[in-house]
């Protein structure tokens, strides 16, 4: 879909009447993604981080001394949620983008921050993160994936990274990886250098224009020059950048419970029988946007856990309610609804704890935990 190329201006505050005119940009764009192309992959939605670039979107996330905006995590709550509510997909490839330029920007590393920090702002240079496996995914198989060995240069990598947002695309991806003696690093990798191979993107129930793969690693040697942290302990600990799942994540399920509500709304106005579910899912939503915006601002802090599950029940059940309303139409694969449905899926499965898919359990088997 073709979009005017008049000149815009850089979003400079939530308030910003900008941010509503890239939305409906982004909007109108969902319609082209998750469509399988002759490739077979679905479309990147590289016309969207392009618009997103030029409307200053990457500024919001870094501090002012490294060139951005320094938005407090209320205004970028207050983003998320309105990027959210336009494009899901665009929105989760930016918080894998953020997360490697936050890791960047917030390490003591000059070289990498002088190299890598003034592009990734502009918009031309893409960075992602390898670093779930460190966190929740393949925690249960008890030996590292990626291992790294110390060298004379710096690392040597062998193993594999799974669930790299938009690794085909990359031209640096943040990773983490373990040595042997059970510290771990955090480094910079160049996709251009040997032994880093890509794999290609799988089909995903929602989100596959992410183009979220998975990255093998074979004696990837790494120079030292692009080490961020470590070695050390639990370095996703030392909360260098963006933390996983918490009330990020929850921030983006209540922007996608945002447009299932107001396509519901939209629907009540002409028909009666819709009104008294529309308004409930409405006001639910309402409060648990003032919850997440009084906990991320510490005003009234609660459980981050406690926040997600309740962001995730509400998603379901806004976006399987858009698909009652919009009856067969909204089995279309090609209808919003739809597309809603598979993307709330999701957040059944990003970055959750076990803790989390217990409590998840449970509320889906409608009985109490002893």
């Amino acid at each position: 879909m073709e979009l005017d190329k008049k000149n815009r201006s850089e979003i400079s505050s939530p308030d910003s009447p900008a941010l509503k005119e890239l939305c409906a940009s982004l909007h109108q764009l969902a319609i082209d993604l998750e469509i399988p192309e002759e490739n077979g992959l679905c479309k990147w939605p590289k016309t969207q981080l392009d618009l997103c670039a030029k409307y200053g979107v990457f500024k919001w996330f870094l501090e002012e001394k490294d060139g951005g905006f320094g938005w407090s995590v209320q205004d970028l709550t207050l983003g998320y949620l309105a990027l959210g509510s336009a494009c899901q997909t665009t929105t989760f490839v930016i918080t894998q983008r953020t997360g490697a330029c936050q890791k960047i920007a917030q390490s003591l590393n000059d070289y990498a921050r002088s190299q890598l920090i003034p592009s990734l702002l502009r918009g031309t240079h893409f960075s992602t993160v390898g670093i779930s496996h460190l966190t929740t995914s393949k925690q249960h198989l008890g030996q590292p994936v990626l291992r790294a060995m110390k060298t004379q240069k710096g690392f040597m990598l062998n193993g594999f990274t799974p669930w790299v947002t938009g690794a085909a695309h990359a031209d640096t991806i943040v990773v983490g990886a373990e040595c042997e003696d059970g510290r771990q690093i955090i480094t910079v990798v160049p996709t251009h250098i040997p032994g880093v191979q890509i794999v290609p993107a799988d089909q995903l129930v929602a989100f596959s224009s992410s183009q979220t793969s998975r990255v093998n690693f074979e004696k990837v040697e790494v120079d030292i020059k692009w080490l961020l942290v470590g070695p050390a302990r639990n370095v996703m600990g030392r909360r260098i950048g963006g933390q996983t799942g918490g009330y990020q994540t929850s921030t983006l399920a209540l922007g996608l419970a945002r447009a299932a509500i107001e396509f519901i709304l939209g629907e009540s106005q002409t028909r009666e029988d819709l009104v008294v579910p529309a308004e409930a899912l409405k006001s639910q939503w309402y409060t648990l946007r003032e919850t997440l915006l009084n906990s991320v601002s510490g005003t009234e802090v609660v459980n981050a856990e406690y926040l997600r599950q309740e962001c995730n029940s509400l998603v379901l059940r806004a976006t399987q309610s858009s698909l009652v309303i919009a009856k067969g139409t909204g089995f279309l694969s090609s209808h919003p609804a739809s597309r809603w449905c598979r993307e709330a899926l999701f957040f059944l499965v990003w970055s959750s704890p076990q803790s989390l898919i217990n409590r998840q359990l449970y509320q889906l088997a409608e009985v109490s935990p002893d």
